[in-house]
């Protein structure tokens, strides 16, 4: 007999892959994978690095899940194991900073590099809206950026965003209504 891993919750894939089934494991990673991808994806704003972080992330989590807690909702558990990647990521990319002196790209290089896009003229000011947003989310102090990402993009609930980030979820809400009052000034500021 077969077992539908597609009707599984996520604890009993948890329990599944601790059992020796590699398969439910592959499921967990169908069913997040996209989500922890854009989040990833906002913290650090480049596809290819997000992408390997992902990878980490997952390969964390498949190492780790022994850890999981079965009764709290997974994709809040792989967002704070995201979260860390993350953190993790932009303190290595800081320390290489520092020792390159100065030789990252710079606004010019970087508005050079070709877009991918099919059609980079029929979408133009809404990609310009779009990366003025972006830059103004990068701009945000870290707690607050993750916040944001957490309940508007990615659309977890207070609680499933205060487990992800391992805080309240008082503080949830106040960090998020201060990422959207800090937003609106950069945006203003503009």
């Amino acid at each position: 007999m077969s077992l539908d891993l597609q009707a599984c919750s996520d604890g009993e894939l948890a329990a599944l892959t601790l059992a020796g089934r590699q398969s439910a494991f592959a499921e967990i990673m169908h069913r997040h994978q996209a989500a922890i991808f854009r989040l990833v994806r906002g913290l650090v704003g480049n596809a290819e690095d997000a992408l390997d972080l992902t990878q980490d992330c997952f390969v964390s989590a498949f190492s780790h899940l022994r850890k999981y807690d079965g009764a709290r909702p997974l994709r809040a558990w792989l967002s704070r194991i995201a979260i860390n990647k993350c953190r993790d990521w932009r303190r290595r990319q800081k320390v290489r900073q520092l020792f390159t002196f100065g030789s990252a790209a710079s606004d010019d290089e970087i508005e050079q590099v070709p877009d991918e896009a099919p059609s980079a003229h029929a979408n133009a000011d809404a990609k310009m809206q779009l990366k003025r947003i972006a830059a103004a989310i990068s701009a945000l102090p870290a707690p607050l950026r993750e916040v944001l990402l957490l309940r508007t993009v990615e659309g977890l609930n207070q609680s499933e965003a205060a487990t992800a980030l391992s805080i309240s979820g008082k503080a949830v809400e106040t960090r998020l209504y201060r990422a959207r009052a800090r937003l609106a000034e950069i945006l203003a500021e503009e």
